[in-house]
C-alpha cells in the first residue's frame, strides 16, 4: 500500500503540480485505494491523489460521509472565513487561511452539483440538548465543506502555505519610519528590536509592528 509522503522530509514530485484528468472508472480505483490508507492511518479527514505520489484528479474526503471527487471543480464559493488548517503532507505545520463557507463543485460521476455549507441553522423551538447538537451539526459541516477546498486544492497543486493568510503589518501613518529607526517586532509571543530596513523580510513572515 502506498503511503502519504512528508514534504517536510521527502520529495514530492507531484505535490505542486496541477494533476491530470482521469476516466470515472479509474478515478473509483485509485479513491479505494485513498480511503484504504486513511482508514489505515486514521488521522486525517481527506486525502488527495499527489499525497501519496498519484498524478490523477482525484481525492476523498470523509468528514460526515464517505465522498469521492473525481476531476473535481468549484463553480460557486460564498462566505470568506478564516480557518485554521493542517495537512498530512505537512505533519506539525498548521496553517491560517482564508476559505469560503459555501461552496458548490462538480465532479465527473455525478450530473448535478453538490452543495456544502457551514452555515448556521435554525435553533427556534429547540431543547438544549437539540441545540448543542445542531452546533456539533454545524461544525462538521463547516469542516466538510473546508475539507473539500483543500482536497480542491492539492488537485490544481496548490498547499496550505499558498494560502496563508499572513497578517498585514501595523503601521502608525502620523509617524515616518527612516530606514536606520529602530522598530519592535512580535509574532506568537516572540519580539524583536532591529532598523526598519532590516525588518522588511520578517513581514512577510507574518511579524508585525508593536
Amino acid at each position: 500500500m502506498r503511503k502519504v509522503i512528508n514534504c517536510i522530509k521527502e520529495d514530492n514530485p507531484v505535490i505542486k503540480k496541477k494533476l491530470r484528468e482521469v476516466s470515472v472508472e479509474e478515478g473509483l480505483e485509485i479513491a479505494t485505494e485513498l480511503f484504504q490508507i486513511l482508514n489505515e492511518r486514521k488521522d486525517g479527514i481527506g486525502l488527495a491523489a499527489n499525497q501519496v505520489g498519484i498524478d490523477a484528479q482525484v481525492a476523498v474526503v470523509n468528514v460526515r460521509e464517505p465522498l469521492v471527487l473525481i476531476n473535481p471543480k468549484i463553480i460557486k464559493k460564498e462566505v470568506e472565513i478564516p480557518f485554521y488548517e493542517g495537512c498530512l503532507s505537512y505533519p506539525g505545520q498548521g496553517i491560517q487561511t482564508t476559505r469560503y463557507r459555501d461552496v458548490v463543485i462538480k465532479t465527473a460521476q455525478e450530473e448535478s452539483g453538490w452543495y456544502f455549507s457551514g452555515a448556521e441553522t435554525g435553533k427556534e423551538g429547540k431543547g438544549s440538548w437539540e441545540q448543542d447538537n445542531i452546533k456539533d451539526e454545524q461544525e462538521q459541516r463547516l469542516l466538510e465543506s473546508i475539507c473539500i477546498q483543500h482536497e480542491i486544492d492539492h488537485l490544481n497543486g496548490v498547499t496550505i502555505h499558498d494560502r496563508e493568510n499572513k497578517p498585514t503589518p501595523i503601521m502608525n501613518k502620523d509617524k515616518k519610519i527612516g530606514r536606520n529607526d529602530k522598530v519592535t517586532l512580535q509574532k506568537d509571543g516572540e519580539i524583536k528590536t532591529l532598523k526598519y530596513k532590516n525588518a522588511q523580510k520578517f513581514f512577510e513572515d507574518g511579524w508585525v509592528m508593536e
